[in-house]
């Protein structure tokens, strides 16, 4: 609110300059420059600019307090602000924003030459613009002489830091908890919001969801360095006149116990570091480090051994990269992700990064998940009107053995485009479409898979019957209320009506489905949100008859984690209550994997199969093979001990059963319960559900 209802301003000004003498002139506001009582026009103009520029917290009460501002004008006229000692962090805030829209103005001078000039000013809060004002000066100080380099130094001066990222084209990291905070406001009627494709900027979500004064509401009174740093702000900032970054540390310190592993604990220990910042108004920047070592839940472990890469190393994380041996049964992981973002104008968005993508309204996507290891990107997103266009340009590794070229994983790109277009308040309608080639003939990157509006599949047949392997797709999304809305996708890998509709089930009808449902606030419980999902996908879908053009990377599916041939039914419940979050998850499938290990005969559950190895062609179900009764659950309770960089405490526990209805060398019957709690910085989704 405006503070012109407020209480009278009193303003005591004090000026200190380091050799006695007296100024030439005051700095001058454009309003005073014919004044002839030029220091009483400044300090009147002074109080008018802050006193129409302040807005007090609505969530303060208007009973009147002194803030302390020491402050500088430069010799280009600038203010700048030192020190600003007030009751509230909140009143901080104000105050630096109404200092910070001052305008340049005519610097003072001294024998001719601009001057720094310092100034005190106690300030009444509210601020009130009154012409009657009461001030005492004291004894003007002045600079010595410098050579205007000489002081290029001392005029980079770190500015406050008022949680700049909110308000910049920065990524939200991709986490299921963050992502729930705002999942309501985005998806009400009326909106001309986009939610498939992720991740969201800070300014994206700034219209719906105020990051800043969550962040604000849940600040807690410290007083000591270490406490303000570990609860409320970033842990290093650095803010110019154009320009700003931060650094923080991060951990994910996990400890737990299988209580069906001879192991006597599992255990996680990421190190991490990140920085983030704005050069100009265009330029955002991100990038992370993470040292781990890591030995999980024997389960987990004895996935990420079943997509381990070819050369020695023992494992592949899940969603995270490729591990070394660490002591003789633990891993060694080490990641770095970041990606630069460049905003020519309101319709675009260039990002350049290593990292993850994903698309889709659901838990799980057919499309493209963050499901697979981080990898190298380009996207440009469009936004006009009631569209939003995607375009996305990969870089993606097999790094299984029998593809192996000269001792090197083998790479292959993909190019996909995603149309979001709101067709109404309620109802969105979703196309995509993608292509994966090979690097063969030493073509590398194909130019024809540049052009955003081309169509793939017609590229394929052009550059030859092997020359890529083309998906499309469709996805709906429908806001039934505020507090209801329906989504689903469909993929479809292979479409040939012949087969389709003539009732055999064959090989080559590879499609999967999705059909979801949220509810917001539900039972008029604020911030618990229930979800319900399945999801459908059918044998072959995603894998290729070359052996390489598979829909994966680094041994993961790019989409749903059980790559295909199965069926998925997922229950999630989060609530959130100001610091503390849970949620309840329980899925339960039907799975059909492979019977031997070479992959010779192919079921078309594992994605990397070759499909001139299939069993057969025609009377293909979903569960065909080693068919498999899945079911998983999981409970978590989590403190957010830092908001401005997502620190959370938690503890988990995780039931899994897996029934086969053959046992192999590899596939066989187990039951695990997985207890765990940890210290974590929350940059990314973990899924333990393989």
């Amino acid at each position: 609110m405006k503070s012109h209802s407020f209480l009278i301003l009193f303003l005591l000004l004090s000026f200190t300059v380091k050799a006695q003498s007296e100024l030439e002139t005051y700095p001058v506001f454009e309003e005073c420059k014919n004044s002839e009582q030029q220091n009483n026009c400044f300090k009147s103009q002074l109080i008018n600019h802050l006193a129409e520029s302040y807005n007090h917290p609505d969530s303060l009460d208007e009973s009147e307090s002194v803030a302390r501002v020491l402050f500088e004008v430069d010799t280009i006229g600038k203010f700048n602000v030192i020190y600003i000692n007030a009751i509230d962090q909140k009143i901080k805030s104000e105050i630096q924003k109404s200092f910070d829209s001052l305008p340049k103005i005519k610097p003072a001078t001294y024998n001719g030459e601009a001057r720094f000039i310092r100034f005190t000013i106690p300030l009444s809060i509210p601020i009130y613009n009154t012409e009657e004002i009461n001030i005492n000066e004291t004894k003007i100080l002045e600079e010595k002489k410098k050579n205007p380099l000489q002081e290029e130094y001392d005029q980079l001066k770190n500015q406050q830091f008022n949680d700049d990222q909110f308000n910049s084209y920065l990524n939200i990291p991709l986490s299921h908890e963050v992502y729930n905070r705002f999942d309501k406001e985005l998806n009400r009627i009326g909106t001309n919001t986009h939610t498939s494709s992720k991740p969201y900027s800070y300014k994206d979500i700034k219209p719906y969801y105020n990051f800043e004064k969550e962040v604000n509401d849940l600040r807690f009174d410290k007083k000591t360095w270490l406490g303000k740093k570990f609860f409320n702000e970033d842990l290093v900032t650095i803010k110019g006149e154009d320009y700003w970054l931060t650094f923080n540390i991060a951990a994910d310190l996990q400890l737990g116990k299988d209580t069906e592993s001879d192991e006597s604990y599992t255990y996680n220990n990421t190190r991490a570091a990140y920085i983030q910042g704005q050069l100009g108004k265009k330029f955002n920047f991100f990038t992370a480090i993470y040292e781990s070592q890591a030995r999980f839940a024997d389960y987990y472990n004895a996935y990420a051994e079943s997509i381990k890469p070819v050369g020695g190393n023992p494992a592949t994380i899940p969603s995270r990269g490729i591990a070394k041996r660490f002591n003789e049964n633990a891993y060694d992981y080490p990641i770095a992700e970041g990606y630069i973002s460049y905003k020519p104008s309101k319709y675009f968005k260039l990002q350049l990064g290593h990292g993850q993508n994903f698309i889709g309204d659901g838990h799980r996507s057919l499309f493209i998940s963050d499901n697979a290891s981080i990898h190298p990107y380009f996207k440009i997103e469009t936004n006009i009107w009631k569209l939003k266009y995607t375009n996305t340009w990969r870089s993606l590794r097999d790094t299984r053995d029998e593809v192996t070229d000269n001792g090197s994983y083998r790479t292959k790109y993909m190019a996909t485009h995603h149309l979001s277009y709101n067709i109404t308040k309620r109802l969105n309608i979703g196309l995509f479409e993608s292509v994966i080639w090979q690097n063969d003939n030493d073509r590398g990157f194909d130019f024809n898979y540049i052009n955003p509006v081309i169509f793939y599949h017609m590229i394929e047949f052009s550059t030859g019957s092997k020359g890529g392997n083309a998906l499309i797709g469709l996805s709906y999304k429908y806001k039934w209320t505020d507090n209801i809305n329906s989504y689903g996708q469909l993929i479809i890998d292979e479409f040939a009506t012949s087969d389709i509709f003539g009732g055999q089930n064959s090989w080559r009808n590879k499609l999967g489905f999705q059909l979801g449902v949220k509810y917001f606030d539900a039972f008029k419980v604020k911030d618990l949100n229930l979800q319900l999902e399945y999801n459908e996908v059918r044998p072959y879908t995603y894998s290729h008859y070359t052996g390489v053009l598979n829909y994966g990377h680094n041994g993961q599916s790019l989409a749903h984690q059980w790559g295909a041939n199965f069926r998925e039914f997922i229950a999630i419940a989060r609530y959130r209550k100001d610091r503390w979050f849970g949620h309840a998850k329980f899925i339960a499938g039907t799975r059909g994997l492979e019977k031997n290990d070479d992959l010779d005969p192919f079921y078309g559950g594992n994605i990397y199969g070759n499909e001139r190895d299939r069993i057969k062609d025609n009377n293909i179900k979903i569960g065909y093979g080693n068919k498999v009764k899945q079911l998983f659950g999981e409970l978590e309770v989590g403190y957010l001990i830092n908001p401005k960089t997502n620190l959370k405490l938690y503890t988990r526990i995780i039931h899994r059963s897996f029934k086969p209805e053959e046992t192999t060398a590899t596939v066989f019957e187990d039951n695990t319960t997985w207890f765990n709690f940890g210290f974590r910085t929350d940059l990314f989704n973990w899924y333990y559900n393989y």
